[in-house]
């Protein structure tokens, strides 16, 4: 039995770089649910910084007033009262962080993908990349590609001022780190692809010339960033002297512990983009194409606030209950946003999908765990970066002996 088709060619009205606004779903992407979920988000964000900011700068002020009073007693007095607090840590606060090589790593990735967002995101409103197959994906490797210099300078500098010694080491972690996890799990998916004979696999020229960008264009530029940040920034310059002798760091409520901060730290942060990540889901898994990127410009901005905020509160609650290891916190608590996001997209799976058998589950779940892994570098980047700042402004601020 032999089957025919035959075409019919008509002109067009529209202009041929508008063709592809016909495959988009303005009904599903700019829905009122959309708007006002973004609009819930931004007040959520402004009463949230807000609130913080009252609420510590109320809290410092006490903080300086007590200090300030304290200062003023004589010797004796001084050690007969009873000091606790933050201050109590300041010897300790700027201890170098333990395995300092892996956050290090984890930190300079993390901004690096802060960077590439804003890259990204501005070069597809501006260009609607959505329109030519591939052309944000390529945007997404090219760009990564040139901004690894900026991960290995953060990555470099934050190894140089913990005291790290083997900085080859530290630079060879942090340039593999994202691209060897990337690697090891499409490998996967393409050993399985090419066991289906699917045409969804990744074609074996593709792969060499992503080797060829990392080669020749990644590490160099992450080496050159990881020499310059080790020179020009690798000397720390910290408001409080470090004691020779750690202080021990006393039992606290569970509340008050670094895992329970680093839990319950990011639900605020996926509350604020839940809504936001079920379009991004429902565009890449239901086969509709992505297009309103200013909401996702607005969605990452309101993202990183929020993980700005839990982290500088998280990390006041815990120098306050005086852990002075902060640095994995301050990491961790705006970082397992990506578990509650990774949790949301097994309920996606199962009840928003109609996937079903294992081809289909490790394909998704392996894609998923890629977006959700450099979700969760960006966040505790974000994190760590204003959880520093909030350490360094309030401790320049006091009288240290």
């Amino acid at each position: 039995m032999s089957f025919t088709y035959e075409v019919k060619f008509e002109k067009a009205e529209g202009s041929f770089h508008r063709r592809f606004e016909q495959y988009l779903d303005v009904n599903f992407f700019q829905h009122k649910i959309h708007w006002f979920a973004v609009f819930n988000s931004f007040m959520m964000v402004i009463f949230l910084t807000g609130m913080v900011t009252i609420i510590l700068v109320r809290t410092l002020r006490k903080d300086y007033a007590r200090y300030a009073m304290e200062d003023e007693l004589d010797n004796i007095e001084r050690d007969m009262s009873d000091e606790y607090g933050w201050k109590l840590v300041h010897g300790d606060v700027f201890r170098p962080v333990k395995h300092t090589m892996w956050l290090a790593a984890l930190y300079g990735n993390g901004v690096q993908f802060i960077a590439q967002a804003v890259v990204v995101i501005a070069l597809s409103i501006a260009g609607s990349l959505f329109m030519e197959s591939g052309a944000v994906l390529n945007t997404i490797i090219f760009s990564g590609a040139l901004i690894s210099f900026i991960g290995g300078y953060m990555s470099g500098s934050f190894y140089a001022q913990n005291d790290g010694k083997n900085w080859i080491k530290a630079m060879a972690l942090s340039t593999t780190l994202f691209p060897g996890t990337c690697f090891c799990i499409l490998s996967v998916l393409n050993t399985v692809a090419w066991a289906r004979h699917s045409m969804v696999a990744i074609p074996f020229l593709y792969i060499v010339l992503m080797f060829v960008i990392f080669v020749f264009v990644t590490f160099p530029l992450s080496l050159a960033g990881t020499i310059v940040g080790r020179n020009w920034n690798g000397v720390a310059n910290y408001p409080c002297r470090i004691k020779r002798i750690p202080s021990p760091v006393p039992y606290k409520k569970w509340y008050l512990t670094p895992m329970s901060i680093s839990i319950f730290g990011g639900l605020l942060p996926f509350g604020s983009v839940f809504i936001e990540m079920y379009f991004l889901f429902t565009s890449f898994w239901n086969y509709k194409v992505y297009y309103v990127y200013g909401f996702m410009l607005l969605a990452f901005l309101i993202l990183m606030i929020v993980s700005a905020c839990i982290s500088v509160v998280g990390t006041y609650f815990l120098l306050n209950a005086e852990n002075h290891r902060w640095q994995w916190t301050a990491f961790t608590s705006s970082a397992s946003t990506a578990v509650y996001v990774f949790l949301y997209s097994i309920h996606f799976y199962f009840y928003k999908t109609k996937m079903t058998g294992l081809y289909q589950a490790v394909f998704y779940f392996g894609y998923t765990s890629i977006f959700c892994f450099a979700l969760s570098l960006t966040c505790g980047a974000m994190g760590y970066l204003s959880a520093s700042a909030f350490v360094r402004a309030i401790y320049k601020n006091i009288k240290c002996d």
